[in-house]
């Protein structure tokens, strides 16, 4: 009788699981760099990275192609293990669309508040959904969920910043550089993000060091976040009693991945601001984007009238998260914002943006 090595077994599934996932990008082009002028700073360029045309809609399908190639390589996911995700939402989704690829089962742990257009999304990929009343709970949740399916909790919130190579492989700090090559100011001024694990800021302000580039990495941060906070004064222990209202970006406690000394300069977004900043932000690229780009297209401003009144010329880099196509029942539906409080502050920063960006300051 021939004995089975099972360790041979789990070595086949594992290798044909990265190869789908290596096929899947290569299936995949890189996303656009796309121009803005505004005529009040005609020596500021803004650039926006569409990472809204991923396969599964999002900048976190980058962050969840990243995890599951860590887990797999690792030995966490094998075939048949149950993937659980702490998530608002989009890494949900991404997540999802890689376990559909694998065949897996995934479950998402989230607040309520998360909005039904994602929820859908992540059933459209057959992942199911299960909801805390606070943002704070999807931890521990998460883990006792992967523990009595004997699964894997995949934890983007440690493993994000770790998961991803940082000095290059495609990453959206390669990209971003590579695709500046031949503009005006191809090394940028600012780099603006914002921040959910800090992943994609630790990956962004490594590759500067890495790479010797005088670009400085801002990280722009809603309401309810500690994040701000934590980079100013170094306190781990900060918690916030609610969630961030933009999905995707804030978080109520320090997470494991966000590397505070890599980032340059941080700046506190009110929600209306972000809110405002992504109609007008819609108007002007002519198609519709979610909260969390609003928050840094309002950053991107910030940055952009600080150098015009120091007389310097550049360009800032910034990020389509999403399309706002996923927040027609929440962030573009003026009865949600008046339930939330903030319809008439989000008509006053549109049109104070109206002015700063030449945007008709109606909504979308």
């Amino acid at each position: 009788m021939h004995t089975i090595n099972t360790h041979s077994l789990h070595s086949s599934w594992i290798s044909g699981a990265v190869a789908k996932i290596e096929a899947d990008y290569l299936r995949s082009a890189d996303t656009h760099l796309i121009p803005l002028k505004l005529p009040l700073f005609p020596d500021i360029d803004f650039y926006f990275k569409d990472e809204s045309t991923h396969p599964s809609g999002s900048l976190k399908h980058r962050l969840a192609r990243s995890l599951f190639l860590y887990a797999l390589c690792n030995g966490w996911i094998q075939e048949g293990t149950t993937i659980v995700e702490a998530s608002s939402g989009s890494t949900a989704v991404s997540e999802a669309y890689f376990a559909r690829l694998l065949g897996l089962p995934f479950f998402a742990v989230m607040p309520k508040s998360t909005s039904q257009d994602k929820i859908q999304a992540i059933e459209f990929y057959f992942g199911k959904c299960h909801f805390v009343n606070h943002p704070a709970d999807v931890y521990e949740v998460s883990r006792k969920l992967a523990a009595a399916s004997d699964g894997h909790f995949m934890d983007q919130f440690t493993y994000a910043e770790r998961a991803t190579d940082w000095r290059g492989n495609n990453n959206i700090a390669e990209s971003i550089f590579r695709q500046m090559q031949r503009e005006v100011h191809p090394v940028p001024a600012w780099i603006v993000t914002g921040a959910g694990t800090g992943g994609t800021s630790a990956t962004l302000g490594r590759f500067v060091r890495y790479e010797r580039y005088e670009s400085r990495i801002c990280v722009v941060d809603p309401e309810n976040s500690v994040f701000y906070e934590y980079w100013k004064n170094n306190d781990v222990s900060l918690c916030s009693e609610h969630g961030s209202r933009i999905e995707g970006i804030g978080r109520p406690r320090v997470e494991p991945s966000f590397i505070r000394t890599i980032v340059d300069h941080m700046i506190r977004v009110p929600d209306a601001g972000s809110f405002a900043a992504m109609h007008i932000l819609s108007k002007l690229l002519h198609r519709k984007v979610g909260g969390s780009t609003g928050t840094n297209f309002w950053g991107a401003l910030q940055l952009a009238e600080n150098m015009k009144s120091l007389g310097q010329s550049g360009s800032i880099v910034t990020l389509i998260c999403d399309s706002g196509e996923r927040y027609q029942d929440t962030y573009y539906n003026d009865s949600w914002l008046e339930e939330k409080g903030l319809l008439a502050s989000v008509g006053r920063e549109m049109t104070d943006l109206s002015v700063l960006t030449g945007s008709p300051g109606k909504t979308v």
